[in-house]
């Protein structure tokens, strides 16, 4: 599903490296965190993956497309497969929860019952399709994460990605965040999460990717 291969990532301006000779794979159907301190890489690994950003060196490689020579008009085709689950929710505040989670079939093209019903699933998977006609700022602060997820899934990815997803939640909402990605995971989807929580990382074990200074420990 995914591999990297000696990747590095040098940001324009110089500097450190972001990343300095990553490498790893992960198997279609796994589910693995990567951790590491604010500034270690995670977010920089994540977005290489996405074709957000280009790696410098090494060979980043999805699906058996390798991202590090894709065209940029090939990219979008790539982030079909991919959903994205950020950590400040980045909704539309002036867009029912409905519209926000259908953003990704819109942009698609898909016909607008498609769009409805497929949305309307997503809800239903994240426990909040009573909901649908909210605005944001009537939600909690889970509730609205679990919104930014339902728009992740809406499209029904092979692979789903997710940057400090509990970051701005309690440890309890925390727990429900992870248990929907492993219900994903456990229904096929393959899960990255970037999370510096390592109380999640110890009671829910699984294969784990520690960053350090853009390096693999």
């Amino acid at each position: 599903m995914i591999k990297f291969t000696n990747v590095s990532k040098v940001y324009k301006g110089g500097g450190k490296p972001a990343l300095q000779g990553v490498s790893f794979h992960l198997a279609r159907g796994e589910m693995a965190y990567i951790t590491g301190h604010s500034g270690a890489g995670k977010t920089t690994l994540l977005k290489l993956i996405m074709g957000i950003e280009r790696a410098n060196g090494g060979q980043v490689m999805f699906n058996g497309h390798d991202i590090t020579r894709l065209a940029e008009h090939e990219l979008p085709f790539l982030r079909r497969q991919i959903g994205m689950v950020h950590q400040n929710y980045s909704l539309l505040s002036d867009r029912s929860i409905l519209d926000n989670v259908a953003l990704p079939l819109i942009i698609m093209g898909l016909n607008q019952s498609t769009v409805e019903r497929e949305a309307r699933l997503a809800l239903a998977r994240v426990g909040l399709e009573k909901k649908a006609n909210f605005l944001p700022r009537h939600l909690s602060g889970g509730e609205q994460q679990r919104v930014d997820i339902a728009r992740a899934i809406v499209h029904r990815p092979s692979l789903l990605l997710a940057d400090e997803p509990t970051g701005n939640l309690d440890d309890q909402l925390a727990f429900e965040i992870f248990r929907l990605f492993e219900e994903f995971n456990q229904a096929g989807t393959t899960v990255l999460i970037a999370t510096h929580d390592s109380n999640i990382i110890v009671q829910r074990p699984k294969p784990c990717l520690v960053l350090e200074e853009g390096h693999l420990k």
